[in-house]
């Protein structure tokens, strides 16, 4: 490793301003955090920044449900974000929004720029338009029978029963998701990145080191099929920064959501002595490195890079991603009560437990990490509890009732000490290498011979033994010194700990282990409990306090309201008719992706005595893991339909105006799975 002090600012995926933190989020922001701390602690001038992404039409429609303002939404979203982080000991040195004057600023440098260099057009497009609403309609907002099949209640853009894909102007008897009005054709002018004009750039960014190589290969499928342009405005209502000279166009918020990094440095820079252009500028010689997770690697590695370059700006020295979170083996749950948030856990546990545990399972690869309750318990109570904090504790009871309280004049076993300060290379090479796994097995190897040592030496029989004193003395001195470079190791990933080992040492705060030395004819304080081993009746109520009942559909979708004789052309049918539907409750046992499919997820449902898979168009609404375990109502006789992915046995029941706003129907508490609902 250099001892060259590097200039490094580094950046975490803005966190959506629009829900609470999970655990599934801290994933990144731990694995992040935990390699500023280390950075920092070996003396390179490491900036940490990130911001709440605040823009886009899930914040506008959600201010609007709860009748306050998109900008009062964000602010308290913010405060409830930022509590969280600093909780988890997450220590950004900016944490910022990008509803902010510098990100309007750098992104609108960013457009005219790219405009000036030809990288921007725009073309006149025909959209579907709400009448009563007055406002363009995005494809999901626009259902309709299938042009090609027939099939009722389509979106806008494809079928999800013969997978025919068309305009949404083709919708036959087309309707507005919003109101109910049948939606008119009307132009609306839009803005394009022509991101094939950087197809060389990228093809050979991508493969030059600043990718992990499977993030690179998968890539190669957008060059495959050739780069388009990107659609970087969006149309009035829409919160979010207005397109400069384009009343009533607003940046999508794909693009300002990355700008918000340099938004949030400029900001930190003007608190403080940094030169924002050392760090961004065309020409800069920092080092600038993103962590995100592997579901928005195309905007970041694509997208991102190319519209640096276009407005003359660095591009990122590498970009790392990450897997996801799953628990006890399967995806986030709120019925089994592993859909946690993090403020519900820091109510019930350590969040340095949290922060080990992620540490010990991550790796530079792009894997998901699992989460196992047990495990979790076994590994903090056996490698923190149990090995390291044990050292301080064995030791520390002789050196202040015997000695008080002062380490012996020399270092009874200097080789020893030596071979624990020669672990620091390889320690440092798997921190910078986000190898977190490794380094933490290399440190408990470290705390396994710092036992056995005591062990070995038997301080408590010495203890007994008159005449002993003096290498009692040199055996537990021996001890506190391995602890305290055992400790220095582990400074970057429970901080909390390490500060009170710190204050037990008596020797400030503790720095890279390459720069100790042993402490001799030192005061050390009293030992206080620097960790307790995971309680598992809190472990059992933060499961408990976790699991939620769905709440019913309160927000009604907005039916066409229509005269008396327009309702004489509605197709009406027979209570009898109706009475044919079987509705029944399920329990969705599995959720998952479909494979080439943009709107589907595969559901395995269950109706008690027997099992159906479904195919639902809710894919933009939900994440499987917040899908499985949940109840939901199906119609559980319609005939199994043949679809392009497979065989659907039936349909969920959902409602909402279309995109991120479809909520499935939940029956009331107490319903069991095959329950017919009347």
């Amino acid at each position: 490793m250099s001892k060259e002090i590097r200039k490094i600012l580094v950046t975490s995926a803005l966190p959506y301003a629009n829900g609470p933190i999970h655990i599934g989020h801290l994933v990144e922001y731990i694995q992040t955090d935990i390699w500023v701390r280390f950075q920092k602690q070996r003396g390179h001038n490491c900036h940490y920044v990130c911001a709440d992404d605040a823009h886009g039409t899930p914040i506008m429609l959600r201010a609007q449900q709860e009748g306050i303002t998109p900008e009062q939404l964000i602010a308290d979203t913010w405060t409830q974000h930022n509590a969280d982080f600093s909780d988890f000991n997450v220590a950004f040195d900016n944490f910022y929004s990008t509803h902010s004057d510098e990100t309007r600023h750098f992104a609108e440098l960013i457009y005219n720029r790219l405009h000036e260099q030809g990288h921007i057009h725009n073309k006149t497009i025909t959209q579907a338009y709400d009448p009563v609403k007055e406002m363009f309609l995005p494809d999901r907002f626009i259902k309709g029978e299938c042009p090609k099949c027939g099939a009722a209640d389509q979106y806008g853009d494809n079928c999800e029963v013969c997978s025919a894909t068309y305009s949404p102007t083709d919708l036959i008897n087309a309707v507005s998701a919003v109101s109910g009005e049948t939606p008119i054709e009307k132009e609306s002018e839009h803005y394009f990145f022509k991101l094939a004009n950087f197809e060389a750039m990228l093809k050979e960014w991508t493969h030059s080191g600043h990718l992990q190589e499977q993030v690179a290969n998968k890539l190669n499928e957008w060059f495959e099929v050739g780069l388009q342009d990107w659609d970087i405005s969006r149309d009035t209502p829409y919160f979010g920064f207005e397109i400069p000279n384009a009343p009533g166009k607003f940046f999508y918020v794909w693009l300002d959501a990355p700008v918000g990094y340099m938004g949030s440095f400029k900001n930190l820079c003007d608190r403080s002595d940094l030169d924002f252009d050392e760090y961004w500028g065309k020409d800069s010689q920092t080092e600038l490195y993103h962590f995100i997770g592997k579901d928005i690697v195309y905007f970041h590695a694509l997208f991102w890079p190319a519209m640096l370059t276009g407005a003359g700006f660095r591009t990122p020295t590498a970009i790392f991603s990450h897997g996801f979170l799953t628990v006890n083996g399967e995806k986030m749950s709120k019925s089994r009560g592993t859909f946690i948030k993090a403020r519900t856990y820091l109510d019930h546990l350590n969040p340095e437990y949290l922060r080990y545990y992620f540490a010990a399972k991550l790796s530079s690869r792009v894997e998901d990490i699992d989460l196992n309750f047990e495990d979790f318990s076994q590994r903090v109570n056996t490698d923190l509890v149990n090995k390291v904090v044990n050292i301080a504790s064995r030791c520390s009871g002789f050196i202040k009732k015997r000695f008080d309280g002062l380490l012996s004049a020399e270092c009874a076993e200097p080789a020893l000490f030596q071979e624990f300060i020669d672990a620091n290379e390889a320690i440092a090479e798997h921190y910078e290498g986000r190898e977190y796994g490794k380094a933490m097995r290399a440190i408990s190897a470290l705390a396994d011979k710092a036992n056995q040592y005591i062990d070995d030496k038997q301080p408590w029989v010495l203890a007994k033994q008159d005449g002993g004193d003096a290498e009692l003395h040199a055996i537990c001195s021996m001890g506190i010194n391995l602890f305290y470079v055992i400790a220095a190791y582990l400074k970057p990933v429970v901080p909390d700990m390490v500060g009170k080992a710190e204050t037990f040492l008596n020797a400030g705060e503790l720095t890279w282990p390459n720069q100790l030395t042993p402490l001799t004819d030192h005061g050390i304080n009293k030992f206080k409990p620097l960790m307790t081993r995971v309680d598992p009746d809190k472990l059992a109520a933060l499961i408990e306090a976790s699991k939620e009942n769905l709440e019913k559909i309160t927000t009604p979708v907005k039916a066409k309201q229509t005269p008396k004789e327009s309702t004489e052309k509605t197709d009406m049918i027979e209570f009898d008719d109706f009475a044919k539907i079987d509705l029944r409750v399920a329990l969705i046992e599995k959720a998952e992706h479909v494979e080439g499919a943009d709107k589907l997820l595969r559901l395995t449902l269950s109706l008690g005595d027997e099992t159906r898979q479904v195919l639902a168009g809710i894919k933009s609404a939900y994440s499987p893991e917040d899908l499985e375990g949940r109840l939901t109502v199906m119609v559980a006789n319609l005939k199994p339909r043949k679809m392009r992915f497979g065989v659907s046995e039936g349909m969920v029941l959902a409602a909402g105006p279309g995109g991120d706003e479809i909520w499935i129907l939940s029956p009331d508490n107490g319903a069991q799975p095959g329950m017919r609902v009347k």
